[in-house]
């Protein structure tokens, strides 16, 4: 079991970094974090944060070393690629308001100086939201990409001694352009997941690349890995963190509803096993700091540590330690943190590791605390009650019914039976976009009307009949996810008209 514990002044000395998102943030060996860069309300970031790990101090070293424009360091940007060799951390691209950026630099933590860098051979081209990953601790992949007219597939190896890179030729089965995915080096693999890519879809697929270590002499080329277990949703802007036997995905953004039109950011976590080969969700003890992309997650002896990220309208400035439960930090947890999320964005609020936060006492002996309990979700107190309107009150149900029976039938009430008469009989297909809102309130009106009425009259549902009902929360449609409609009409078929 894991447990999200909010970071505190106790927990390290010195200032954290400011808010951000689209930042890097790379282990020195295990001595330090680096973060740099990113982007806060439309400024992007040129600053340097360090966390010595032994001294648990939080400091803005005086760094050195100017560029072609005679100014200290790499100029400010977002969406870059950082890798970490022995002491050196190098940069490569990234955003600055419209413009992609091609530059090249390295800094030398010993002695906090930037060097820009002149590459010899193949040079990439610029971009952003690309992904790369140290091969050993001499060479550097890099993968994909947005150059800002099209999606990247180009496969680039860096010699970070030589400084000469490589356009890696790869034949056979490729995977589709993308930006925005991660690129993890596992033994002599590099593992791609995710990613936003040509036409725009947001991707769930996995490759692993061959032929990055010259003395395996193998031919590169790419392969698609289907593995079991729970996979996770299709995603952009996530991180994938290597700790010990397993890959932990955490985050990002990615798309659902009906016909994938609305955002998504996610606060799950997922394992990547690498002895079993197969997913698994992680458990969780406690709620989750809110959903994020474009975030930085960094590895700590067996912490995790998340900062920043951007959820659509927030960009995030809390650090964010996941921890063991044996870890001394968990001890201080009380209760489960509220989720601080505005009300106006778009998350993904279905979850897993849900935990209960009211009392009974709170509210009604029954209703609203007690329906909490049993489906494990979590509303904030000041927004806990659903608006719960009657059939013959709902326009757009009463329209979509009249649309349908036309002059079939004589009165309202028959018109509504006979709608969801045909919800019953559809599969999650036939259902279009324009249905799904006055479904998932009909939805919600027949749990009240059975579950909730009933407690008037002291008749306590039994436990089996409230877990299954896990989208009585949803404020409205556009929190579902496309592979949510299947779950939620067969809920649906499932509940008493009367």
């Amino acid at each position: 079991m894991h447990y999200w514990v909010r970071a505190t002044s106790s927990d390290f000395a010195g200032t954290p970094p400011q808010r951000r998102s689209g930042h890097t943030a790379v282990n020195i060996g295990k001595s330090k974090v680096v973060v740099f860069g990113g982007l806060v309300d439309k400024k992007f970031l040129s600053d340097i944060a360090v966390y010595d790990i032994e001294a648990k101090l939080w400091f803005q070293p005086e760094c050195t070393g100017s560029g072609s424009d005679g100014h200290v360091g790499p100029s400010p940007r977002a969406f870059h690629v950082a890798v970490a060799i022995d002491c050196h951390m190098f940069i490569f691209g990234g955003r600055f308001g419209g413009q992609r950026l091609g530059d090249f630099w390295v800094l030398d933590t010993d002695i906090w100086q930037w060097s820009e860098l002149t590459g010899l051979g193949d040079l990439p081209s610029p971009r952003d939201f690309a992904a790369a990953s140290a091969i050993g601790n001499r060479k550097i992949v890099m993968y994909g990409g947005w150059d800002g007219k099209k999606w990247l597939s180009d496969v680039y190896v860096l010699d970070t001694i030589s400084l000469e890179w490589m356009e890696l030729s790869v034949s056979g089965t490729l995977p589709h352009p993308r930006c925005g995915h991660t690129a993890t080096m596992i033994e002599k693999r590099l593992l791609v997941y995710g990613g936003r890519g040509g036409g725009g879809p947001i991707m769930g697929d996995l490759w692993a690349l061959k032929g990055l270590i010259e003395e395996e002499n193998e031919a590169p080329g790419w392969t698609q890995l289907k593995l079991p277990g729970q996979a996770p949703s299709p995603r952009c802007g996530h991180t994938v963190t290597s700790g010990g036997h397993y890959l932990l995905m955490f985050g990002g953004h990615g798309t659902g509803g009906w016909l994938s039109r609305y955002d998504i950011y996610y606060y799950d976590c997922i394992i990547l096993d690498r002895v079993s080969a197969q997913w698994k969700r992680l458990p969780i003890g406690n709620e989750p700091p809110p959903a994020r992309a474009y975030h930085s997650m960094s590895v700590i002896g067996s912490r995790y540590l998340l900062i920043g990220g951007f959820d659509g309208k927030s960009t995030y400035g809390d650090p964010w330690w996941l921890v063991p439960q044996e870890d001394p930090i968990a001890n201080r947890l009380t209760a489960s943190p509220p989720r601080n999320i505005p009300e106006s964005k778009d998350v993904a609020s279905l979850s897993d590791d849900f935990q209960p936060q009211f009392k009974e006492s709170q509210t009604e002996k029954f209703p609203f605390s007690e329906l909490q309990r049993r489906l494990q979700i979590s509303v904030s107190a000041s927004n806990s009650r659903l608006q719960i309107v009657n059939e013959l009150e709902d326009k757009e149900l009463l329209e979509l019914a009249s649309r349908l029976e036309g002059e079939n039938v004589s009165t309202n009430s028959l018109a509504i039976e006979a709608l969801r008469e045909q919800w019953r009989k559809s599969e999650s297909y036939m259902v279009k976009l324009k249905e799904l809102g006055p479904l998932l309130r009909d939805y919600q009106r027949l749990i009240y009307r059975h579950h909730l009425e009933r407690s008037a009259s002291a008749q306590q549902p039994e436990f089996g009949e409230q877990v299954m009902h896990q989208f009585y929360h949803v404020k409205n449609a556009t929190q579902l996810r496309m592979d949510d409609i299947p779950k939620l009409l067969a809920e649906y078929k499932e509940l008493p008209v009367r």
